[in-house]
């Protein structure tokens, strides 16, 4: 056989195997959802604006209702959009959807060896364990909100020395509120200026940049390819590795000083429970999973209320009649003393602010993928063990059967009649069910110290009227973020109440 006959039989060969492959996918697809007819290959990437994978999706969504598919690649993906179908089968079927889908731009660092991203008893136990160590250490008690006000303390000084000149706050939010999961993870805070500290801010941030933008996208869509083609997802990697190097050295520092009955802080604790779990031999812990579960902590305690902080300034400046009222507020609770956690019980407009803040601001738009853990039944599917499912949280939180015109930024979402603060569940920053934050607590106590002790101290004027202002997101996987603006930080004094 010649050469020019051997490539057409291998030509043959690759399209018969491309047809039959979809084929079955197709045939698949009809026990599935509706959704966008999948191509070869591609899926339906085609029907996404990669640039607003958000807005796309959305758009999914008018077209086939609050339950459909769509295709990464050769892979379905059903998608839950609405507070409806997110609550018939995160929290209904909260068990069943435990299980976590593979999301590349992440395992394949982690190689499932953290809490975020691993699946059956390896993820149940070390939950299990970061949730009784972060209680341990003050979460959701006095002890931690201790901790915060330091940090908050400390932004504050750092920030009135910009004396009221123009600036970009973010560093500054970013490191602060790392600055709070440090304190618990090893045991101490670092200066801004910190070179290793910076280095890691940047890691941090570089990485969740390029994770939400479409190079985040096509990682997970093709990572088999991704992996060999150049581009800015190389450098996620890298920046992983140096925080987990780092991470590397902290461990053998506390290893060499480790008190077995005094531990310090969340690496003394992982150590102590490995030395114990070292006769079993199916253990999960050790130094991969402690070494991992720090670095997801690291990202996880950072971005997700740093970046609704920079939404808050953002916010405040865009809508000046409501912040208004907030400050009122804070000066007519709290006046000139430090703001305590307590305070939110007789501070309803600030309370409904900040949730009606965190539903706008819709950070974690997309949330991260689940997978069945069993076969399951919703409306009239049943659903194979395996099946991926993207909970899309924005769905929720611009529903409009739960929110009166959602689109709008208004805190009486969370209001009732009276004024008084009221709940919503379709309200979820930080999704719902199994797989729910293990630090939410710790963020919203976090998330209103820091909103009223800077607004407490600062006035924020905008270069710019509030009309000229955009609050549109960048970001278009992981995480959606404020876009980059400047602002004036006046400081307040107690005889301007």
């Amino acid at each position: 056989m010649d050469f020019y006959s051997l490539c057409t039989v291998l030509l043959v060969l690759l399209i018969t195997c491309l047809l039959a492959k979809y084929w079955k996918m197709m045939l698949e697809k009809a026990k599935l959802p509706p959704g966008p007819t999948p191509l070869p290959v591609i899926g339906t990437l085609y029907k996404m604006n990669i640039n607003n994978i958000l807005h796309s999706l959305l758009e999914l969504n008018k077209t086939y209702g609050d339950i459909f598919t769509i295709y990464q690649g050769n892979r379905p993906c059903v998608v839950l959009c609405g507070y409806k179908a997110i609550k018939e089968t995160l929290i209904d079927k909260a068990e069943e959807f435990s299980g976590r889908a593979s999301y590349p731009v992440f395992t394949d660092f982690t190689k499932g060896d953290d809490l975020a991203f691993s699946n059956g008893e390896k993820w149940k136990e070390l939950r299990h364990f970061t949730l009784i160590t972060l209680s341990n250490f003050g979460m959701g008690k006095r002890s931690i909100e201790e901790r915060i006000k330091e940090q908050v303390d400390y932004l504050i000084n750092v920030l009135r020395k910009a004396n009221g000149s123009l600036i970009d706050p973010k560093h500054q939010l970013h490191s602060s509120v790392s600055n709070v999961i440090c304190s618990v993870l090893f045991g101490t805070r670092f200066d801004y200026q910190d070179e290793v500290f910076k280095k890691i801010m940047h890691c941090v941030l570089d990485s969740t940049r390029i994770m939400s933008s479409y190079w985040g996208l096509l990682y997970n869509t093709y990572p088999e390819f991704m992996k060999y083609i150049p581009g800015p997802h190389k450098q996620m990697m890298k920046n992983y590795t140096y925080v987990t190097n780092f991470i590397k050295k902290r461990v053998e520092k506390n290893i060499k000083t480790l008190d077995k009955n005094n531990p310090r802080d969340f690496i003394d604790c992982f150590l102590i429970k490995i030395e114990k779990e070292k006769k079993n031999n199916s253990t999960y812990y050790n130094h991969d999973t402690l070494i991992m579960s720090t670095m997801t902590l690291i990202f996880a305690g950072t971005e997700t209320v740093a970046n609704t902080l920079c939404y808050l300034f953002l916010l405040i400046l865009k809508h000046p009649n409501i912040a208004e009222k907030v400050y009122q507020e804070i000066d007519d609770v709290i006046g000139c003393r430090s703001p305590t956690y307590e305070d939110r019980h007789r501070m309803p407009y600030t309370e409904a602010f900040i949730h009606e803040l965190q539903r706008y601001a819709n950070i974690t738009a997309l949330g991260l993928p689940h997978e069945l853990i069993k076969d399951t039944q919703i409306r009239n599917y049943t659903f194979c063990e395996g099946t991926m499912f993207l909970t899309l949280l924005a769905g929720a939180h611009f529903d409009k059967t739960q929110f009166k015109n959602p689109s709008d930024f208004n805190p009486n979402n969370f209001l009732d009649e009276n004024g008084k603060f009221k709940n919503n569940s379709a309200l979820m920053p930080f999704s719902v069910g199994k797989r729910i934050c293990p630090g939410m607590s710790l963020a919203v106590m976090e998330i209103f110290l820091y909103v009223t002790t800077m607004l407490q101290n600062f006035t924020i004027k905008s270069p710019v009227p509030p009309e000229e202002i955009s609050d549109a997101p960048t970001g278009v996987g992981l995480l959606l973020m404020p876009p980059n603006y400047e602002l004036y930080l006046i400081p307040r004094s107690c005889s301007e109440e």
